[in-house]
């Protein structure tokens, strides 16, 4: 990784933080996303990716900050920087931080674009500031903007009224019955929970990591990455797992067996991840994506609404952008699919990198320039 520098235009300067103590502080206390934390960006990082936490000041008062995913891309790319649910700041700010960390980027390694999809609603002000810094709207969506977002300030009586009629019957028998409602704890139940979400994608027939991901989340994110399960005779049947910064609680994964479906421990599951949420001080809970799928019509049973974040924006970094976003398609891919996407790329992008080869020389003069 590219050592810690310090890059100071007017008035901003970006530093590289080394500290997860004082990076979650301040991704805490500017309202930050939990996949700025720094335990997702360990879990990234031991899966194919470098990442860099950067800080940004104005004179003295930090502004916010960004953690930066970086993607290998072939040669003369070099890579893709990302910013997952990034930057960490107030909205009006938007431009000075971001502005400050693509220079860094850009100085310090190369990429070819940065990609940011902050936490912010559509239309707002951050979305003009990154306009302003020169960011560009793409539909190569990693994560969904459109979804649901609970308003944990609500009272659990709010909450449950804003529920379909079905909805909340379910939860409520749920409650009534046999099942428990609690955390897992350690490694034997996580293991058990992996069980369940490995059924849960084979009957629905959805992809999956490998359980080496998933005991990574456990292990870096630690309390920022609980899991809330239904247990059934001690066993668990159902389950929802989060990461949560100090204000946002974002869904990250759920699975339920054939006898909790029959149970429909699912309802009620839901329901103990929300409360629990709440008591844990977050007041806002992402349902995490809104597909014209089963999944979503499952999640949209909870409240009547939608909400509608920011997308994907990209900022072109170096002149050879141009054969990344026309020639790799793949590639702009690599952030959702992962390493075999990326080496699919290779082969792809070969006939373009040829074709650039020739102009990579005059490149090379304007990105001195």
């Amino acid at each position: 990784m590219t050592p810690a520098r310090s890059l100071t235009a007017t008035s901003f300067t970006v530093d590289a933080c080394t500290d997860r103590g004082v990076w979650d502080e301040l991704v805490n206390q500017h309202g930050g996303h939990p996949l700025q934390l720094w335990g997702w960006g360990e879990v990234k990082a031991a899966h194919h990716w470098q990442v860099e936490r950067l800080t940004v000041a104005e004179g003295d008062s930090v502004l916010g900050g960004a953690q930066v995913l970086y993607r290998a891309l072939p040669w003369p790319l070099k890579s893709l920087a990302y910013l997952s649910r990034g930057p960490v700041c107030a909205p009006e700010d938007a431009t000075k931080v971001v502005d400050a960390v693509a220079r860094h980027v850009r100085e310090t390694r190369g990429s070819v674009a940065l990609v940011a999809e902050p936490d912010w609603d559509a239309g707002s002000v951050g979305e003009q500031r990154l306009a302003a810094a020169g960011f560009r709207r793409t539909e190569s969506t990693i994560l969904i903007p459109r979804t649901l977002i609970l308003d944990l300030a609500q009272s659990e009586d709010e909450l449950m009224a804003a529920m379909s009629r079905t909805t909340r019957s379910n939860v409520r028998k749920n409650l009534k019955g046999d099942l428990k409602f609690r955390r897992v704890a350690g490694e034997d139940e996580l293991e058990k929970i992996l069980a369940i979400y490995r059924e849960t994608a084979q009957r629905a027939g959805f992809g999956i990591h490998s359980d080496a991901y998933y005991r990574d989340i456990w292990r870096f994110l630690g309390e920022d990455s609980p899991i809330v399960a239904a247990f059934d005779g001690g066993e668990p049947v159902a389950f929802v797992w989060i990461a949560k910064s100090a204000g946002t609680a974002f869904e990250l994964y759920g699975g339920v067996t054939a006898a909790g479906q029959k149970a429909r421990a699912n309802y009620g599951v839901k329901w103990a991840a929300f409360t629990e949420m709440k008591a844990d001080g977050c007041t806002r809970y992402d349902l995490n994506g809104l597909l014209n799928d089963g999944i979503s019509d499952f999640k949209k049973q909870f409240a009547p609404h939608e909400n509608l974040l920011a997308g994907t924006w990209e900022l072109p970094l170096s002149p050879l952008y141009p054969v990344y976003a026309t020639g790799m398609p793949l590639a702009r891919r690599t952030l959702q699919k992962g390493r075999t996407v990326a080496k699919a790329a290779v082969g792809q992008a070969k006939s373009a990198i040829r074709q650039a080869k020739g102009t990579a020389g005059r490149a090379k003069q304007l990105v001195r320039r």
